[in-house]
């Protein structure tokens, strides 16, 4: 991270960086691949004392900051996760947390995500170059609503107890927190190569809820989800930094370890370009990373096209940077017993969420075209 830490922050990310790489190390991660959960309950629970689901959370509703400012804080956590390509469903349960939060929806619900006993997950959009787009239908019917529709790729679907589902309703859209095990609503695994993370699809057959199930106001939901959005693809680039940082430094220390010809790898001027390359990417990610968070957090008016480059550029480069590494390692870099691709997977699994790097490069095009209309009215 280049943003500059308090001291309070910093303690908040180190205790993170123990809690991880003593709970979950490369080998541990390795071994959740046959985990039908992906995550150990109890881990997650000594996480959320930590403060992992809170930091979204008003103090009102028993949350609260390292700082004042939740969503920084939290991509510390979030940068951490990348660093270790640590398990959990950080991203899912702190976007249905705020929610909650934000509404003074479900305080039992809520109560259950902040203390770590239960995990909840966002049916959310699917996110394209023109916006987003709910793929589940909620139809009145008297004072609630039938639900009718699929939503994909929704991290630890099978193991939530509630769903934050976004619906098309009418010419609006509407969310609801229902029961995973309501009637009408099925759960299918989905195949990832993440070997932590887990990811189903979750359909809607004719799923009838009441009126109470809704978070926030009823086809007046837009706001909320571009929000939910901002603070998953936050998150998101927050991880994927962690990520490249983990698979650079590794490379460098194998590049002056490694030794050919009796010089190491690292004095090789070529390999010196490439590692030039590499260290421009990742400090680059860095900052618009950091950038986009901090715009985000104070929403400011750029916010949206800054998201939008982070979500680009990190997706992009963070890619190209893990892939060169993996090509410096030679063949132990493509070994399944090495470390290097747990942090490969992590990103490229991060970069195709919440929108690829073309959808956001589209993105920030229509964001150019539109202010140029502006400045020309």
């Amino acid at each position: 991270m280049l943003i500059a830490l308090t001291g309070d922050q910093e303690f908040f990310r180190e205790t993170t960086e123990r809690f991880l790489a003593e709970l979950v190390p490369a080998d541990t991660v390795r071994a959740l691949r046959d985990d039908p959960a992906g995550f150990d309950p109890v881990y997650w629970r000594r996480g959320a004392e930590l403060g992992w689901t809170s930091l979204l959370v008003d103090e009102a509703h028993g949350g609260g900051t390292i700082s004042g400012a939740g969503l920084v804080d939290l991509s510390l956590v979030a940068y951490e996760f990348g660093r270790h390509a640590a398990p959990g469903p950080l991203v899912p349960t702190n976007v249905v947390a705020a929610a909650l939060s934000t509404h003074g929806a479900h305080p039992d619900v809520l109560a259950g995500l902040l203390s770590g006993d239960a995990v909840a997950t966002w049916c959310g959009p699917v996110v394209g170059p023109d916006g987003w787009r709910p793929t589940v239908e909620a139809r009145r019917e008297g004072a609630g609503f039938v639900l009718h529709g699929e939503a994909r790729v929704v991290e630890s679907a099978g193991q939530a107890a509630h769903l934050l589902v976004t619906c098309a309703d009418g010419d609006g859209a509407t969310q609801l927190l229902v029961p995973a095990d309501a009637a009408g609503v099925a759960v299918a695994p989905m195949e990832t190569i993440d070997l932590s993370r887990r990811f189903g699809l979750v359909t809607f057959d004719g799923a009838s809820f009441g009126a109470d199930a809704v978070v926030g106001t009823a086809g007046a939901s837009a706001a909320a989800v571009d929000r939910q959005l901002a603070i998953s693809v936050v998150l998101l680039n927050a991880e994927s930094v962690g990520a490249m940082q983990a698979g650079f430094d590794m490379t460098v220390e194998w590049a002056f370890d490694r030794y050919s010809f009796g010089r190491p790898l690292a004095s090789y001027q070529a390999l010196k370009h490439r590692f030039a390359d590499m260290l421009m990417w990742l400090e680059a990610a860095h900052g618009i990373s950091d950038a986009a968070c901090i715009a985000v957090q104070d929403e400011t008016p750029e916010a949206a096209e800054l998201l939008s480059a982070a979500k680009a550029y990190v997706g992009e480069y963070g890619a190209e940077l893990l892939q060169d590494c993996v090509q410096m390692h030679g063949g132990i870099g493509i070994t399944f017993e090495h470390d290097l691709h747990l942090f490969l997977r992590r990103l490229t699994v991060d970069r195709s969420l919440a929108g690829t790097p073309a959808d956001h490069r589209q993105r920030i095009a229509a964001i150019a075209d539109a202010t140029s209309a502006e400045d020309a009215a």
